[in-house]
């Protein structure tokens, strides 16, 4: 089993930034797809931003391209999510996802959460107004 642990959720006001960070223990993410959702109260869970592969390969949600950027430390072994400009709309629980790489079957499939084997334990992000 892969246990995936978040942090680096909180409370900022309209148009300041968080980065969230996904670690696992022991594990590098390079042979793994990984994503991050985001689930407001009554809502969908929704994708938000993925990387795959070697290469992390990313992409991004329409409403915060521009705005959030995926990224990989050097080791591989922690996943980050950096989110600039923060509106309202935003404020969700962050979920960070991952799965083996032979789960990939294009964006498509990366979009939809079902994809994804393991989770994090999510973390709140609120933005006031």
């Amino acid at each position: 089993q892969v246990q995936l642990v978040e942090s680096g959720g909180g409370l900022v006001q309209a148009g300041g930034s968080l980065r969230l960070a996904c670690a696992a223990s022991g594990r590098t993410f390079s042979n793994y797809m990984m994503g991050w959702f985001r689930q407001a109260p009554g809502k969908e869970r929704d994708f938000v931003a993925g990387m795959v592969g070697t290469r992390g390969v990313t992409d991004y949600a329409d409403p915060v391209k521009g705005r959030f950027t995926i990224s990989r430390d050097n080791a591989k072994t922690t996943v980050y999510l950096q989110m600039y400009s923060l509106k309202p709309e935003d404020t969700a629980v962050y979920y960070c996802a991952a799965s083996d790489v032979g789960r990939w079957g294009g964006w498509d499939s990366a979009y939809r959460w079902t994809s994804y084997d393991y989770w994090g334990q999510g973390t709140q992000v609120t933005v006031s107004s």
